[in-house]
């Protein structure tokens, strides 16, 4: 298998699947997927970058959970059983790494269904 196989494959799954296939990886060769953490600032003080990724999360799907699972499942493509999942285990990502108004827009949608939703 190429290296260009395997990356198709990858953009095929579901982000439920690649959680799984980091997990699996992880055991097998007993390593962790974690980004090191790199140290912010410099003497001096300099600005930080403005932040261009952005991640919505789910912190509680409130008392329409019906409404907020199917929200979810529209917005990611997940099936209905994977969107359940990831508003069953919330807090939760929803999306990761998208544009500041992709992620203002998903957290009014997910509220708007009775979410309580944060942007990070």
């Amino acid at each position: 298998m190429t290296k260009e196989q395997i990356i198709d494959a990858i953009k095929e799954m579901s982000v439920l699947e690649l959680n799984d296939l980091v997990k699996a990886i992880e055991e097998e060769f007993g390593v962790t997927a974690a980004a090191p953490v790199a140290v912010a600032g410099a003497a001096g003080g300099a600005a930080e970058a403005e932040q261009t990724e952005f991640t919505v999360e789910l912190v509680s799907a409130g008392s329409s959970k019906i409404k907020v699972v199917k929200a979810v499942k529209e917005a990611t493509g997940l099936g209905l059983k994977e969107a359940k999942e990831v508003v069953d285990n919330a807090p939760k990502a929803v999306k990761e790494g998208i544009s500041k108004d992709e992620a203002e827009e998903l957290k009014a949608k997910l509220e708007e269904a009775g979410a309580t939703v944060e942007v990070k």
